[in-house]
């Protein structure tokens, strides 16, 4: 389909705005889809430098298939240990939700002894959820273990990270609603991930929360989630960066936030989608106290983790946001 010249002007218009994000400087962010055992500790750093206070890190798939139970066991035990010290480092707080992913999960042998092991993890400090669970490729063997793992939740009171599958995504958002509520779920307490403009409005009709991923090149575009934004409105929606070992960026949330301001929307919406929502919806835990965001910025580098520091042989620790990590 052809466009007008208007239209592509408007389109290049809005390509060549800048993101400033300086713009959007003081504000605070909280990224709650983020794989941080993916990233540097120059992505914490920026990170901070940023704005973002606090990140939720889902339990996901790693790149390639893990062998055995005690792969989980140590991935699960760094993400409530290591992962939240590094963080504090950065002044981030650090949160995680624990759960079976949905491409795993078809190893059903694997997946019965995952299932085993989840409750030890799922009530620890910091565990605000069970996830990302969900659907992949809409498998039988996806479909048990999601239905055992939102009896996990129930029984926690925990609430729920979904993974919406990235084929046929209507029909697997769908489905992951319907067993949701077949199982006795509130939508309120379920957080339903990678939308985009063929889900929203259903997931935000039938109660749920609608979380979006800003990717690259893909699923959702930050320039998109700004119309989703004018749309929609800001009940019940979170940004959210995703950001893993595949191409994505560790920013997406203050860079989104920078858009919306310079397209016009209230400093007061850019907060709620890109930073108290996130606490509304994932504060069902019991587990998010906001005056902890002010505690772990006092950070301190010169301290470890069972031994373990994020500095090297002669690097001075960084103890405010204005110091230098290089001189």
């Amino acid at each position: 389909m052809s466009c007008s010249t208007d239209e592509r002007e408007t389109a290049e218009t809005q390509k060549s705005i800048p993101l400033d994000l300086d713009a959007i400087k003081g504000m605070r962010f909280f990224d709650p889809h983020i794989h941080m055992v993916s990233r540097t500790t120059d992505d914490y750093q920026a990170m901070a430098d940023a704005g973002i206070v606090a990140v939720i890190e889902p339990a996901f798939w790693l790149g390639q298939p893990r062998t055995g139970v005690d792969t989980f066991r140590d991935y699960y035990s760094s993400l409530i240990g290591w992962e939240r010290f590094r963080a504090s480092q950065f002044g981030i707080k650090h949160y995680c939700t624990i759960g079976l992913n949905s491409r795993e999960a078809n190893n059903q042998k694997l997946a019965e002894q995952v299932m085993e092991i989840l409750p030890l993890f799922i009530y620890k400090e910091g565990v605000l959820g069970v996830g990302e669970i969900g659907f992949d490729d809409q498998t039988p063997a996806e479909e048990k273990y999601y239905r055992l793992q939102l009896e996990l939740a129930k029984e926690a009171g925990l609430p729920v990270q979904i993974h919406t599958p990235h084929r046929d995504k209507k029909k697997g958002t769908q489905r992951s609603m319907d067993i949701a509520i077949e199982h006795g779920l509130n939508p309120y307490s379920v957080i339903v991930d990678h939308n985009n403009e063929e889900t929203v409005k259903e997931v935000l009709d039938r109660g749920f929360w609608a979380a979006f991923t800003i990717y690259p090149f893909t699923k959702m575009g930050n320039e998109r989630m700004v119309e989703i934004v004018k749309q929609y409105g800001t009940e019940r929606i979170i940004v959210n960066s995703a950001a893993d070992w595949g191409i994505s960026d560790p920013l997406a949330v203050p860079k989104t936030a920078a858009l919306m301001k310079i397209h016009g929307i209230d400093v007061k919406d850019i907060d709620l989608v890109c930073f108290r929502n996130a606490i509304t919806a994932f504060g069902q835990s019991g587990q998010i106290v906001e005056s902890d965001f002010e505690e772990v910025q006092n950070m301190d580098q010169s301290k470890k983790f069972e031994g373990n520091s994020v500095l090297r042989g002669g690097q001075a620790p960084r103890i405010n946001k204005s110091s230098l990590i290089i001189s």
